[in-house]
């Protein structure tokens, strides 16, 4: 009696391996083509924390200065107050995100008016993935942040 040893794979295993590749890597495909719309909507929320943090920061730094100034440097940066209100809220510029930490190279920065509007580059349409920091209106109110990801 004379036993044949195995030297490797058959057609068949080979054929099953690819298809269970082929398998998995279907169920695995959506789940990282939507990672995109999750990433940015995780960079409009972290910009939106930064950019309320650096706001209540200008905040209390003109609270506790006397004189109230006008402006304030953080990080190299000068930071305007608003001058619609005496609120000692930031007024709505770049230089408000750029204090934040919020740069031209990761998100687009429109200032207009009273408002700052910041979108992620990556964003397919910036007016519905995007934040809106608006001045205060009154001299007892802090700036709103409006956050829209539908569009993300």
């Amino acid at each position: 009696m004379k036993t044949t040893k195995q030297q490797g794979f058959t057609l068949i295993e080979l054929v099953m391996v690819i298809v269970i590749l082929g398998i998995l890597a279907a169920v695995a495909l959506p789940k990282f083509i939507d990672m995109g719309k999750d990433a940015r909507i995780a960079s409009v929320n972290a910009a939106r924390g930064a950019l309320s943090a650096t706001a209540a920061m200008a905040h209390a730094k003109y609270l506790v200065s006397n004189p109230a100034p006008a402006t304030i440097v953080a990080e190299g940066i000068t930071i305007t107050f608003s001058t619609a209100f005496a609120s000692g809220y930031p007024k709505a510029d770049v230089n408000l995100a750029a204090a934040a930490g919020l740069n031209a190279t990761d998100y687009t920065l429109t200032a207009t008016g009273t408002s700052l509007t910041i979108s992620p580059v990556s964003a397919p349409t910036a007016a519905t993935c995007s934040l809106v920091y608006t001045e205060p209106t009154a001299v007892a109110t802090p700036p709103t942040i409006t956050v829209t990801t539908t569009g993300c």
